[in-house]
């Protein structure tokens, strides 16, 4: 699969890690750190340390899984660590993991310092076509996602589709929300393509293209000023809802389910405000509740659900936007949307 140039730095499709091991030669650094959580150490990090046989200046930080560790309190932890093994400005953080690695140890590595190189080498999904590109780093406050956080590239990012054979069914649908969103805004091949692909096991392929997707727009937006909005599509009203789960249901959302939710909902407002057709609604609509199952909304939560939405980075003011969609493959940004607009859009998913 063919090497993807972005914003200075290149993400690499290779299985064996062969690249990462020449990166790490190539950058001579005085030491480097691999950040993990339970989870990947126990299924993907035996295979590049089996790579690092040569090595004897690397140490390991691992927390705990999962997006209630992707908080202040975690990174302090990750910065003491680089502190207690002697991090130096030409040291390099190595994130291997999903998308709260990427995201907290993209930020941790950015921050120390004032930043010391860090690369990308994403194990779900959802961090490979979504977490790992572009730059984001971040963590979460007060259950607002990413609200803290910085525009940092990374040197390098390591794609290994092998990665994705040790995660469950529902990790792979995580993920595959990212993928079906890059098809709606900006590529209806690429969607039908999607629908009519073996979605629990998605293609490398499939993944190249989603992550050359996300590339293609952040090299031509890389603070999100324009259209690099758009991949905000599903994430105003998603973002809310999985907030809302993380502080109330016992097996929370996943990010993809969420915002399998948030795309529902914001095509029925895509339809109402922007054009989107009846048929392309429902052709949305039908693709994504074949594959993510209901989630009990009651109207008891909007209050709760809508201040989640005024909180969301990508506002205004007091005024919340949506990316909508005007037909599959075309998108529209900064659509205001009010308070009746969005809770009409929650019970249209309640009723569907």
């Amino acid at each position: 699969m063919n090497t993807i140039l972005s914003d200075n730095y290149s993400v690499y499709f290779d299985n064996s890690l062969d690249e990462l091991v020449d990166f790490i030669k190539k950058g001579n650094y005085s030491k480097f750190f691999i950040l993990t959580d339970e989870n990947t150490g126990e299924h993907c990090l035996p295979l590049l340390t089996s790579k690092l046989t040569g090595f004897n200046n690397y140490d390991l930080i691992e927390i705990s899984s999962g997006e209630e560790s992707k908080n202040i309190d975690f990174c302090v932890g990750v910065w003491k660590m680089l502190i207690d093994f002697g991090a130096d400005r030409k040291s390099l953080m190595i994130n291997l993991g999903g998308g709260v690695i990427t995201d907290m140890g993209g930020f941790a590595a950015s921050t120390y310092k004032r930043g010391i190189d860090f690369v990308q080498v994403p194990t779900t999904l959802l961090s490979q076509v979504d977490a790992s590109v572009g730059g984001k780093t971040g963590i979460d406050v007060d259950g607002i996602k990413n609200i803290i956080g910085t525009f940092t590239m990374p040197k390098a990012v390591f794609v290994a589709h092998e990665f994705l054979q040790s995660l469950p069914p529902r990790q792979i649908l995580s993920g595959l929300a990212e993928m079906l969103k890059h098809g709606l805004i900006v590529d209806a091949a690429y969607w039908n393509k999607l629908k009519n692909s073996d979605l629990k096991n998605p293609s490398v392929e499939l993944v190249h293209r989603s992550v050359e997707i996300k590339n293609e727009i952040t090299i031509e937006d890389p603070h999100e000023k324009g259209i690099r909005k758009a991949l905000n599509f599903g994430h105003t009203i998603g973002h809310a809802v999985e907030t809302y789960s993380l502080l109330h249901d016992k097996d929370s959302l996943s990010h993809g389910e969420a915002v399998a939710i948030g795309m529902i909902c914001e095509s029925y407002l895509a339809h109402k405000k922007a054009g989107l057709s009846s048929d392309e609604l429902h052709e949305i609509v039908t693709v994504l509740t074949d594959l993510y199952p209901g989630y009990t909304i009651n109207e008891d939560s909007f209050d709760e659900l809508l201040l989640n939405m005024k909180k969301d980075k990508k506002n205004v003011g007091d005024e919340i936007n949506c990316t909508l969609l005007t037909h599959i493959g075309q998108f529209s940004i900064d659509n205001v949307c009010t308070a009746d607009e969005l809770c009409e859009s929650l019970r249209y998913y309640i009723n569907l």
